[in-house]
């Protein structure tokens, strides 16, 4: 029996490759999130959308309040409705747009740059403020039961929030695509190979989401050096990821884990790139 999840979510994550609203950490928890967030902007002296692309991913390796919200019942519960009880997060990211900005993020997959193999990566993504149409919202291809993985060209606009900039290069049916909003402290699930983008921010407020990519264990890296994940519920069988510590609470020790993680994430993140530009992104 699901944990958590309808079974109208559950067909629709599996047929659609996305399903929203969920019930998440709730709005008194997102509001805590936010200003924990914030503090670490302030101690950080930029805001993340300043401070470059690297600064965004993998803070639940440094953070503790980060990494509750990835371990977070309410989240893992609907995560382990669609891919079982053995759970690591891969990366975490914070995608944010700064009130009445361009940024935006184009038509893309997530499984384009991350090499994990087979397909069964799924993205929580928390709304840690008001994700609405005006604010830019996520907004979904539905998959209609054939997805595949896409060329996508890299570094395509400079206004983009994602780590490769990329964007399809082919062409796609977008069909009849489905808003994905959200109210504060609740989150969506979608597929590794869902299409999906959002439009700039056209409110007065920053639309603030956290983006948990999660992965079954079974689950392991296609590239030339070991990477690192954090198991988050369940045993890991399987051995394919080196396992990432909690946060201890002493910074220091926190902050060379982290950089432990950034660096071999960021070389796959890379080598990716290059194999999917030479035309290896089938493998």
């Amino acid at each position: 029996m699901p944990k958590k999840l309808t079974a109208a979510q559950i067909e629709s994550y599996h047929q659609d490759g996305f399903c929203f609203p969920i019930e998440g950490i709730g709005q008194d928890h997102a509001a805590r999130a936010r200003a924990d967030l914030e503090k670490y902007e302030r101690d950080l002296g930029a805001p993340l959308t300043a401070a470059g692309r690297e600064e965004r991913y993998k803070l639940h390796v440094r953070l503790p309040w980060a990494c509750d919200l990835v371990r977070d019942p309410a989240v893992l519960d609907a995560v382990e409705d669609i891919i079982g009880p053995d759970i690591l997060v891969w990366t975490s990211t914070f995608f944010i747009k700064e009130p009445n900005t361009t940024a935006i993020t184009m038509w893309h997959q997530d499984a384009t740059y991350f090499g994990l193999r087979p397909h069964h990566h799924i993205t929580a993504w928390i709304a840690l403020s008001e994700a609405s149409e005006t604010a830019g919202c996520m907004e979904f291809v539905p998959e209609g039961g054939a997805a595949r993985l896409y060329q996508h060209k890299a570094n395509a606009d400079p206004n983009s929030i994602n780590g490769g900039g990329q964007t399809i290069a082919e062409r796609f049916d977008k069909g009849n695509t489905v808003r994905g909003m959200l109210k504060m402290g609740e989150f969506s699930l979608h597929h590794t190979l869902c299409i999906h983008s959002s439009p700039p921010n056209n409110s007065d407020d920053r639309r603030i989401g956290y983006g948990i990519s999660y992965v079954p264990a079974s689950v392991r890296h296609i590239g030339s050096t070991p990477q690192r994940a954090m198991l988050v519920r369940g045993e890991d069988k399987h051995g394919n990821f080196i396992h990432e510590p909690f946060p201890t609470g002493d910074d220091a020790h926190d902050a060379d884990e982290l950089s432990k993680s950034r660096a071999s994430y960021n070389f796959g993140y890379a080598e990716q790139i290059e194999w999917h530009a030479a035309g290896r992104w089938e493998a």
